[in-house]
């Protein structure tokens, strides 16, 4: 009986139709993570070498003006791009993986990005993780939803009820089946990810592998718990569509617009102003004025006095400084509101798996947003340890050749996971376990 369902299941036309589909945009989002990743990576090598190239030009042409040498000086400061990225982009074509940042104000340049494609970015990524969580369950309802309607719809169900040894076990065999069919597709995809993305097999890999099955088997269990009520064909398939359309496309843009009004952002635009008006006043305001408020943040500096006559670097810092200062309200609110924005989205995917799969593999490849906001706090204290670094060298006007540039190459951020991977997958498992169960007493009642 299994081998008669098996041959019957794979004389299908739309199970070719579904592999084929499948495998071609599979290697296409495979593909498509392959071209982000080298992107990112050459850009990354590139850094480390312009970087000497850049510090090598600036010292010959200020050799003696420290001051004015750091004004142009830049140093990388890197978000290394996880292999991991290639599955799920998630936001890291908006965001930049690498920071060159001057010892000037820091507000101006930590959300600097690059220059991309509007149009890609309306497009969006066709990467593995939006296959699955996108793709894969419309192949799920086209293979199921006339599973058992079917068999009513033909007059076989009635010959399998009485001359089958367990009609239960018959549809498990059907549904089985399907199952095996579209987790061998899924382990496929992520064998030649491995292959083609040069990803080791690592505990944070094996986590996007379990949390994948976990969403696919979500679906599945949609469908059993649906057909379990022995509507038509027609009917199985406009509310599982409608699911769909329910769970992966409606509900995440009514979440996000709420997510959005609850917390909108004004103080980005308040802090650009706050920023530019807390350095460009100060041309106009008393020196000692700002001198005092750069004492007050900076005491060990205290020493350092303002000269009499002409230009001073002490003055001119000073103000770069009050600059980040004086948007630090704003600026520690924007955080606060992008971080309230991520906790709730996080809070409230947990009822919706598709949201909840899409957060953890970003999560998980280093893609989020949380990541990147964590990257920018990393970024201020880099920059923070430049300026300590290069203050007390400027204000007792070294020359540029007192300092060994050979030690200043490209940092690389290191991530920080806190993620609760139980906590991660336990909805989605308690969610997909209760339809199974609902499904399973609706068919012995059949």
């Amino acid at each position: 009986m299994y081998s008669l369902l098996i041959k019957h299941f794979f004389k299908s036309k739309i199970v070719v139709l579904a592999f084929g589909i499948l495998m071609v945009l599979g290697f296409l989002s495979i593909g498509t993570g392959k071209q982000f990743l080298t992107q990112k990576q050459e850009v990354i090598a590139k850094a480390k070498i312009e970087q000497k190239k850049h510090i090598k030009i600036q010292t010959n042409l200020h050799k003696n003006d420290l001051g004015l040498l750091l004004y142009y000086l830049k140093f990388s400061y890197i978000n290394p791009v996880s292999s991991l990225a290639g599955i799920s982009i998630g936001q890291s074509d908006l965001n930049s993986h690498i920071q060159n940042v001057t010892i000037l104000n820091l507000e101006g340049q930590k959300y600097n990005t690059d220059l991309v494609n509007p149009m890609r970015l309306l497009v969006g990524n066709l990467d593995i993780s939006f296959l699955i969580i996108f793709l894969f369950p419309l192949i799920i309802i086209a293979l199921n939803f006339n599973i058992l309607s079917e068999e009513i719809e033909k007059g076989t169900w009635k010959m399998i009820t009485i001359q089958g040894k367990s009609s239960f076990n018959f549809l498990l065999k059907k549904f089985s089946i399907r199952i095996g069919f579209v987790f061998i597709i899924l382990g496929l995809l992520f064998l030649f990810a491995k292959i083609i993305l040069e990803i080791s097999f690592s505990v944070n890999f094996l986590k996007i592998i379990i949390i994948s099955y976990l969403y696919i088997s979500f679906w599945f269990a949609i469908c059993f718990f649906v057909i379990m009520f022995r509507k038509s064909s027609n009917t199985n398939a406009i509310v599982l569509l409608c699911s769909w359309l329910l769970l992966v496309v409606f509900l995440p843009v009514l979440a996000n617009n709420y997510i959005t009004n609850k917390y909108p952002v004004d103080e980005a635009f308040t802090m650009t102003i706050k920023q530019r008006d807390g350095y460009h006043k100060k041309w106009d305001t008393d020196k000692k004025e700002t001198l005092d408020k750069f004492y007050a943040h900076y005491p060990q500096f205290s020493d350092y006095k303002l000269q009499e006559k002409g230009f001073s670097w002490l003055w001119y810092y000073a103000m770069q400084q009050m600059g980040d200062d004086e948007s630090k309200k704003e600026s520690n609110s924007l955080r606060e509101k992008i971080l309230k924005r991520e906790k709730l989205s996080k809070q409230i995917a947990q009822f919706f798996p598709p949201m909840q799969t899409q957060l953890v593999m970003n999560d998980i490849a280093g893609t989020s947003l949380t990541n990147h906001i964590s990257f920018l706090n990393a970024t201020t204290e880099f920059h923070e340890k430049l300026r300590l670094e290069f203050y007390p060298k400027i204000f007792d006007k070294n020359s540029a050749n007192s300092v060994n540039w050979n030690n200043f190459t490209p940092e690389v951020y290191k991530k920080n996971s806190s993620t609760s991977w139980v906590k991660n997958i336990l909805p989605i498992t308690i969610i997909t376990f209760l339809l199974l169960l609902f499904g399973i007493i609706k068919l012995r009642k059949i």
